[in-house]
């Protein structure tokens, strides 16, 4: 699948980023809209993954302190290569603002997929939104 990936602020690439959040985090997942939109999206690089026809298919935000989070990708999409190319986008965003290390809360069964792009399980599992996550750590 061919994937572009374009970065910008949240007036930027809201239009695109949040009905994937919603159709992913709020109807999938269950997890109410007041704790899915945040305040600080405002402040975040948010990236937009897009299929080959320009459908927005895949999102993530990289938080000013070096958190990754809010990765969804759509359902049609899974599987294809989408999550791994915006992981390493944002990646590449908080190594060029010169993070030493970027952290991300998984969502537990997401784990195996940040293990394998380099990411150190760190802690316990805790639940957020009543979803069990685990705090996971990349070292530059």
């Amino acid at each position: 699948m061919t994937t572009e990936i374009r970065y910008g602020d949240w007036a930027t690439m809201s239009a695109d980023a949040k009905p994937i959040r919603l159709e992913v985090f709020v109807q999938e997942q269950n997890v109410p809209p007041e704790l899915e939109m945040d305040d600080k999206d405002a402040k975040c690089l948010h990236a937009v993954a897009y299929d080959a026809s320009g459908k927005p298919i895949g999102t993530g935000r990289l938080l000013p302190d070096g958190h990754i989070g809010r990765m969804a990708v759509l359902r049609s999409a899974r599987g294809t290569g989408v999550g791994g190319a915006l992981l390493k986008g944002l990646l590449a965003q908080a190594e060029q603002r010169g993070h030493d290390e970027v952290v991300l809360s998984a969502q537990v069964h997401a784990a195996d997929f940040y293990l394998a792009h380099g990411f150190k399980s760190e802690g316990d599992v805790f639940y957020e939104a009543g979803i069990p996550h685990i705090e996971m750590t990349y070292y530059f």
